[in-house]
């Protein structure tokens, strides 16, 4: 725990890497939490199962990188000497669950709004393009794929955060959501004020991220993402007024 930091990675940065890889998940967490009967049960099973399991994964993690230092190989070539190679067999295994998970999850989430679309279709049709990604780009280009979820789903749920609490305030009618001449059917059912807002914080991050790295882009871009949203909808609401 003495070991002396590289400096090759700023704090900030660091929080953006931690961040990323929890909020790939929340979409998938999002899908099987619907199903709960009650938002405070489902909240703290969330919280608390969710964030249990965070702060274990990466407290390992910073002791591994601690452990091996430069070596990132270190891991990988004691597994695939281990029973040869039963070790990377099991962890391959283990993994096929979470990968099952992602891929359901994005033919789900993809048909909220392609009606039309068939989950079990779509999800054989995301299973084998995400095959096709992960054998072409390399996992030494694993932390710039983090920081690509983290500039894509940061300010979307800053963007969320915003329409939810404060633009809705909490109040969803279920029953009207597939309506386009409803009032969440905005734009031929694209809310074009949520995307603009969505994308100025996509850009936002990926600019703090390039110039600003010790500053950190996470909170920022999710700052960024859900006050211009909140611009945009005043903006909106006072131009009918």
């Amino acid at each position: 725990m003495h070991r002396a930091g590289t400096g090759e990675m700023s704090f900030g940065g660091a929080i953006d890497l931690v961040v990323a890889m929890s909020l790939s998940w929340l979409p998938l967490i999002a899908n099987y939490t619907h199903f709960g009967k009650r938002p405070e049960e489902t909240f703290r099973g969330t919280l608390f199962g969710y964030g249990i399991a965070n702060v274990w994964f990466h407290a390992l993690g910073a002791v591994y990188g601690l452990a091996a230092g430069s070596d990132d190989a270190l891991l990988t070539g004691a597994l695939a000497q281990a029973g040869g190679g039963l070790a990377l067999l099991l962890i391959l295994i283990d993994e096929i669950d979470n990968a099952f998970a992602d891929i359901h999850s994005a033919a789900v989430s993809t048909g909220t709004f392609w009606s039309k679309g068939c989950v079990p279709l779509m999800s054989a049709g995301f299973g084998a393009l995400c095959t096709l990604i992960a054998l072409a780009i390399p996992m030494a280009k694993y932390q710039n794929f983090l920081l690509l979820i983290g500039s894509v789903f940061t300010p979307l749920f800053g963007v969320m955060l915003v329409d939810h609490f404060i633009v809705c305030k909490r109040r969803i009618d279920a029953a009207v959501l597939a309506d386009l001449r409803g009032r969440y059917g905005y734009s031929g059912g694209w809310h074009l004020s949520a995307f603009v807002a969505w994308a100025i914080g996509i850009a936002s991050y990926q600019a703090i991220n390039q110039w600003l790295p010790n500053l950190g882009a996470t909170l920022p871009s999710l700052a960024i993402g859900a006050v211009c949203y909140l611009a945009f909808v005043s903006t909106q609401k006072a131009a009918y007024a």
